[in-house]
């Protein structure tokens, strides 16, 4: 039997904030309602405590969800919509090299006549604990190939809802549509190793697949992220043979102090400064990487082409 992929795919898997931009992708909505975020991150650190006072527990890597909600619903963030956010992806400023990066690379692969022969391609997808709708709206959205972040509802389904119900106009957010927190993003190192993501009809992330069924196998992926807290993400890739690249922003000596633990740790392979231009450290890194994984799928297509091709006849 044939197997449903052909295992042909390289993808790059990028966290995003202070891995692809230099601060918190918030900073745009904060700006546009005079919201001090310094205030506002502040009282995220210390919710954990409030509630727990109180005998509720809270997930504190999405507990900020429910407080832009709040903000909401108190008028501080008065008519926040999922068009807001996604305009307010276009004012987020990204670090060097970004977003020409991303297509340069995949001209890499898509250009060089060994790798075309045998049909190898690079995907890059964004996985954040962030707003989805702000990444969409931003200068990397045209070059990425999934997002998956945080989502909010701005029209809830009534009780006694009909599928027929009309689609209401443009309103507040008022629910959360997807949570993520640092553990589940490796839910969606799954969705893109198994291609879910793709093909969610035919295929739950939950399912039984077979390695060599698997769209893209984890070690065709590179993970690249900022710290800690994607350690769970990191973890799943080493685990798998995956590429695991820790970023840190030029002249930030406790991220770079950060970053060297997470390689002394052997969370990561390896580290470089947050600069993705030509002829950088972490460009020519990135880039090494995925030729080698190129390289190593032509070797293996030969050889899977010799091994079923018989020996010609020969003469008696």
């Amino acid at each position: 039997m044939k197997n449903a992929f052909e295992q042909n795919i390289i993808a790059m898997v990028w966290d995003f904030d202070k891995t692809l931009i230099r601060n918190y992708m918030q900073e745009p909505l904060f700006r546009r309602y005079n919201i001090q975020a310094d205030v506002f991150w502040n009282e995220i650190n210390r919710l954990h405590r409030f509630y727990a006072k109180r005998n509720i527990n809270i997930n504190r890597d999405t507990c900020y969800l429910n407080h832009i909600l709040t903000y909401v619903k108190s008028g501080l963030l008065k008519g926040l919509s999922n068009r807001i956010l996604r305009e307010c992806g276009k004012e987020l400023d990204f670090f060097p090299g970004l977003p020409d990066f991303f297509s340069d690379i995949k001209t890499q692969i898509e250009e060089n006549d060994l790798f075309k022969k045998h049909d190898i391609k690079l995907e890059h997808y964004v996985v954040s604990t962030g707003f989805a709708e702000t990444i969409r709206g931003s200068a990397i959205a045209p070059f990425v190939d999934g997002v998956f972040g945080c989502e909010f509802i701005e029209s809830p389904a009534r009780p006694g809802y009909s599928d027929e119900d009309p689609i209401e106009a443009e309103n507040e957010i008022s629910q959360i549509a997807v949570a993520l927190d640092n553990t589940s993003k490796t839910r969606y190192l799954f969705e893109i190793n198994k291609g879910s993501n793709k093909f969610p009809q035919e295929i739950d992330v939950n399912s039984f697949i077979s390695k060599e069924n698997r769209r893209i196998p984890f070690e065709n992926m590179i993970y690249i992220a900022d710290g800690p807290s994607d350690v769970p993400a990191f973890s799943i890739l080493n685990s798998f043979g995956g590429s695991t690249f820790a970023i840190y922003p030029k002249g930030d000596k406790k991220a770079f102090q950060q970053a060297e633990q997470l390689r002394k740790d052997k969370r990561v392979q390896i580290f470089g400064e947050a600069d993705y231009t030509n002829g950088s450290h972490s460009w020519m890194w990135l880039c090494e990487q995925v030729n080698s994984i190129a390289n190593r799928l032509v070797l293996q297509k030969e050889e899977s082409i010799r091994k079923s091709s018989s020996a010609p006849p020969g003469h008696l």
